[in-house]
């Protein structure tokens, strides 16, 4: 029982002799087959309802308001901070 140590790991080994040496095909049989495969994945999207749609807009914007909310009063609050350190 003579592993490698990839083999113990259980990492895949490859040996250039299974490569296949003409294995890939041309420059626009790849970009036809890209372009097939994303207007295949597009076909899958659906869009949301108006009505999620506005929730999800609503959620973004509260979620906004808070996080300026919160930047606002820490950047006031080292501001006092510094002040209140090295004076006026």
């Amino acid at each position: 029982m003579s592993e490698s140590p990839a083999e113990a790991v259980g990492a895949p080994v490859s040996n250039a002799d299974e490569r296949p040496s003409k294995g890939r095909p041309n420059v626009f049989a790849r970009i036809a087959l890209f372009v097939r495969q994303v207007v295949a994945e597009l076909k899958k999207v659906v869009a949301p309802t108006r009505s999620e749609l506005l929730t999800y807009v609503s959620v973004v914007l509260v979620f906004l308001l808070v996080v300026m909310l919160f930047v606002t009063a820490l950047d006031y609050g080292i501001g006092q901070a510094v002040l209140w350190v090295f004076g006026d």
